[in-house]
């Protein structure tokens, strides 16, 4: 059996086989089997894969890919190995380094064309996920053969790429990959915001990263003092999803194409989980085949290869309502993304406004504006390493986020509501949506 050549986490001994250069975090080294993996063709699919989607037709410099961003985390678990291993010799080998760098690296292999619109397609057919297919891809192709053949364990890799590593002892490398301290996270805030040009997401990572320790439960604990970084983090969260995740553009695109992948999906099987068809799609495949759908004189294939068509020409959908609620309520919440809910307001403008009901689009946030965790679900506390004459009493102890100054005013779900049509019925369409929720029962039921 070989042997992985391994660099040191942190450091700068051992074989390097490769330099990356990224505009984000600089020099990124990896070793020889971190090269194989990502030399790997399923790896190099990552290339053809936008990591905001449909953002690119707003902010022109978001071109950037899920591949940079799995490089860019790995380099960030390198980081954070390099902190814990020289606090916890003992614990964090070198081996245990290198199984959360390249569990980094793979992170988000699992993701389709189009990223997170493509996770929301998944949702309304079924239950499937990315982290789910990540698995699949890790110990069902090359990538399984590359770890296998270095001594590594596919099996281990796949779980700990989506936290669900289940040595209890080293839980704190979930935390890593998939918590709200993760570097998942930290990434994409870093990369999202120097991409887009948007200012919001340019937080310490550092400073949050160099106060972490493993606590005596073996969660991953932030400093005390580094307690306003994190907040600052989870604020620049909020604030990316406000003016780019869920900008109303932004969101009119990947309606869109998330209509048109819904609707061919009958016909293109876009949603067949066998690993093969998966990773035969990318964005532009994708798109090019929704372009050229044969309709056959099917209505919903006809709309479907209409929404692609003018999804890449940036004939955009139109915003024609916009309600915002802020909402700590998950029940709440949980009923306000029903899919019955959003239909029964479609059905009512629609209408009222005397067009097709399949003209009109409503559209809801399906994740926690702030705080959430990299797997896109919400958390609540975060352990503290106090210092020895903490106030608390403990040098470990949990604070919850909505006892921080700051976090705990915008804690929760900041639930926007919008409805958009075509431009051809933009009119008629508005005046409808204000009517709609301007009666009582209605607005009661989104405000409560």
């Amino acid at each position: 059996m070989r042997t992985a050549h391994v660099r040191k986490a942190g450091g700068k001994s051992g074989r390097e086989s490769a330099e990356i250069r990224d505009p984000v975090h600089g020099y990124v080294y990896a070793n020889e089997i971190e090269r194989a993996i990502i030399d790997s063709s399923v790896f190099q699919r990552l290339r053809k894969i936008r990591q905001l989607a449909g953002c690119h037709l707003v902010y022109p410099g978001g071109q950037h890919t899920r591949f940079e961003h799995s490089i860019g985390a790995m380099k960030l678990a390198d980081t954070v190995a390099g902190v814990l291993s020289t606090r916890n010799p003992n614990l964090l080998s070198s081996f245990e380094c290198q199984k959360l760098r390249i569990a980094a690296l793979l992170h988000d292999i699992g993701h389709g064309p189009f990223s997170h619109v493509f996770e929301e397609v998944m949702a309304e057919k079924g239950d499937f996920t990315h982290e789910q297919m990540t698995q699949k891809i890790i110990l069902q192709t090359e990538i399984g053969d590359i770890l296998s053949r270095y001594g590594i364990s596919k099996r281990e890799i796949s779980d700990l790429s989506v936290g669900n590593y289940s040595n209890k002892k080293m839980k704190f490398e979930n935390d890593i990959l998939t918590g709200g301290l993760s570097v998942d996270i930290m990434d994409y805030l870093l990369r999202d915001s120097y991409f887009t040009g948007v200012e919001y997401g340019k937080v310490d990572v550092k400073r949050i990263i160099n106060s972490f320790e493993i606590s005596e439960q073996r969660s991953l604990a932030i400093g005390q003092a580094a307690l306003f970084a994190f907040e600052a983090l989870m604020i620049a969260r909020y604030e990316m999803f406000r003016a780019v995740y869920f900008h109303r553009t932004v969101r009119a695109a990947e309606l869109m194409i998330m209509k048109s992948m819904l609707l061919a999906d009958r016909v293109l099987n876009l949603t067949d989980a066998s690993v093969e068809k998966y990773l035969s799609l990318s964005d532009e495949v994708t798109l090019f085949q929704l372009k050229n759908l044969k309709d056959d004189g099917r209505a919903d294939l006809r709309q479907a290869k209409r929404l692609a068509i003018d999804y890449d020409k940036r004939n955009l959908l139109k915003c024609v309502f916009e309600k915002t609620v802020q909402r700590k309520d998950k029940f709440l919440a949980a009923i306000f993304k029903e899919k019955k809910f959003r239909e029964e307001f479609a059905t009512k403008i629609a209408d009222e406004a005397g067009i097709n009901e399949s003209e009109i689009f409503i559209d809801v946030p399906t994740a926690p504006s702030v705080p959430i965790s990299s797997t896109r679900g919400s958390f609540e506390k975060v352990t503290v390493a106090g210092s020895t004459d903490s106030v608390e009493g403990e040098r470990y102890y949990e604070a919850r986020l909505t006892d921080l100054p700051l976090l705990g005013n915008i804690y929760g779900y900041m639930d926007v509501i919008r409805v958009y049509t075509s431009a051809a019925n933009r009119g008629k369409a508005q005046d409808a949506a204000r009517k709609v929720f301007g009666q009582e029962s209605f607005e009661t039921r989104i405000s409560m």
